[in-house]
């Protein structure tokens, strides 16, 4: 009875229930997922900070580090400070219209996300593969080129997805159980049929991913059919060790992101406020474990946060 109390009058917006069956522990769950926020702003911040300030780090490499810390701000700050407005202060409401946009944002800069992984795959490649053309090849123009080609692949790709569901009659009960407005709990309130919405959701996500994916194993499997002629075991190690922060970032938010959307398709069995933990999670665990990942792995970046970290 009290979700049917939580109807809305107004028929032009929708309630996020925040997570369903654990209201009495919002509190304390927003406690973790604050913090996680927050820890990941720092990190992602000073990595912008850092690289903008030092000209010794504008660099493609660095330059690629400053997108994937802009996709990462942009995808939890697209959820968070509305899943914080539940938790906090059980402001539940939403506009369809602000609605659609979040989930416009959200996804495409996800989407956008998987193109710098993509980028930066392809990076290693030509440092391991073809380092004396480097320079050559990966220029900071270039790198911001495709960063901008990325950028239009990611909002051409999403923009349908709002658009059809623009379309969509939604039903009375606009009652939304999850934080934010991922595209198909939107679509499941729809009275209409949405099996053409349902499907193109689908394609991209195997399309679109699997196409990135494939892109980043083919680099991958170049590099190490390279690195395989080379005799010296220091030269392995020391080849591999470049690969080794891309290689956790890109399974950090490849696997969360492909566990989130198949179990939301999929996982009837798996229990909805799990699924909704789970998916806050997925945006919030990688672009808070990014810049620590890279800080850890990359010395130059390491010695410059450290330099500054150091002034009094």
């Amino acid at each position: 009875m009290a979700a049917l109390n939580l109807t809305p009058s107004d028929p032009s917006t929708f309630i996020l229930m925040g997570i369903p069956g654990l209201e009495a522990a919002h509190i304390l769950i927003s406690i973790p997922f604050s913090m996680f926020y927050f820890i990941g702003l720092l990190g992602n911040f000073t990595v912008l900070f850092v690289v903008g300030k030092e000209q010794t780090l504008q660099k493609p490499m660095f330059l690629l580090l400053c997108m994937l810390a802009l996709t990462d701000i942009g995808m939890s700050t697209s959820i968070m400070p509305k899943a914080l407005c539940i938790f906090w202060f059980n402001l539940k409401s939403i506009t369809v219209g602000g609605c659609l946009t979040q989930m416009f944002f959200l996804h495409a800069i996800t989407g956008m996300q998987s193109v710098v992984l993509v980028i930066m795959a392809f990076d290693r490649y030509i440092a391991i593969c073809n380092p004396l053309r480097y320079a050559t090849i990966l220029t900071n123009t270039r790198i911001a080129k495709l960063g901008i080609l990325g950028l239009i692949r990611a909002v051409v790709f999403t923009l349908p997805a709002p658009l059809l569901l623009s379309r969509q009659p939604f039903c009375d009960k606009r009652i939304i159980p999850h934080t934010y407005c991922d595209h198909m709990a939107v679509a499941k309130m729809s009275c209409g049929d949405i099996t053409v919405s349902r499907t193109y959701g689908l394609v991209i996500v195997f399309v679109v991913n699997g196409l990135d994916l494939t892109l980043i194993a083919l680099s991958y499997g170049l590099i190490i059919r390279d690195v395989l002629k080379i005799s010296s075991k220091k030269a392995h190690q020391k080849a591999l060790n470049t690969c080794t922060a891309h290689i956790c970032v890109m399974l950090t938010s490849y696997g969360s992101s492909s566990f989130s959307n198949l179990t939301h398709r999929f996982g009837q069995g798996i229990a909805p406020h799990i699924h909704i933990i789970l998916a806050n999670l997925y945006l919030l665990i990688p672009p808070m474990l990014n810049p620590i990942i890279y800080g850890v792995k990359t010395k130059e970046l390491r010695d410059v946060v450290g330099k500054y970290t150091c002034r009094r």
